[in-house]
């Protein structure tokens, strides 16, 4: 394992970089990201490098703005951050010498993030893995909710308050300008989807609906699990796995 940060726009992002076992010349890469509050060592996120690992992928963990220990605080991300940071991940992956091909994976917001850079890098990615992806968070940002937070999307706050944490009004801002449907017509590769139908922060028929909308796409389903599968990981794991065979 390589730890290191990457560089957008000035802000540093901290990575972490998992090659096969035994694997020292070239090979596919994936690119993955965890969710909103995430962070790369999340069990799910883990047990997803580890799954590729086994598969014979190398995976390039990425914290984006305000998440884990890259710069940023989280009061202040944006969607549009985090669609720079992602661009900048890109460029840096394409210069790596080994990666013969590159691929996408995220969780939830991740999950969200890799369906429009998916969109807006088509040529780049042989597959992309949205995971539990929360693709409605614009659409939802357009009606006046985020989260289970409500405000009037005419006149949005400056903070919106999450238990303990604070959200400006610009993230709400950035995400009603997103329309997650046109990088997902952009995308023609295949792309695995995986979501827990008990999911209790992303509704299953979003992951049902994008699996729909896409023109290459599987949905596997892991039965009673919730957002971040602590029921059933190893079934995760398993359909990530197989997506290689």
């Amino acid at each position: 394992m390589e730890e290191f940060y990457i560089d957008s726009d000035g802000t540093r992002l901290h990575a972490k970089l998992d090659r096969p076992e035994g694997v020292t010349g070239k090979g596919p890469l994936c690119i993955l990201v965890h969710g909103f509050t995430g962070h790369m060592e999340e069990d799910h996120i883990v047990a997803a490098q580890k799954a590729m690992n086994e598969a014979g992928i190398s995976v390039l963990r990425v914290e984006m703005y305000g998440h884990g220990q890259s710069d940023g605080e989280f009061k202040n991300h944006t969607l549009y951050k985090w669609v720079t940071n992602a661009l900048s991940v890109v460029a840096y992956a394409k210069t790596l010498d080994f990666v013969t091909d590159l691929y996408m994976c995220g969780h939830s917001q991740g999950g969200l993030l890799t369906m429009l850079i998916g969109g807006m890098c088509p040529d780049d990615f042989k597959a992309i893995i949205p995971l539990s992806p929360a693709w409605m968070i614009p659409e939802t940002a357009r009606d006046g909710s985020i989260l289970g937070v409500n405000f009037d999307p005419q006149h949005i706050p400056e903070k919106l308050c999450f238990d303990d944490r604070e959200l400006s009004g610009d993230y709400v801002r950035v995400a009603q300008t997103i329309h997650v449907e046109d990088e997902i017509a952009r995308y023609n590769g295949p792309v695995l989807i995986i979501h827990g139908d008990d999911d209790e922060a992303v509704p299953y028929s979003y992951g049902v609906k994008a699996s729909q909308m896409y023109k290459n796409a599987k949905l596997v389903t892991i039965h009673g699990d919730d957002h971040c599968y602590t029921r059933h990981l190893d079934e995760v794991s398993k359909a990530i796995k197989e997506f290689w065979n």
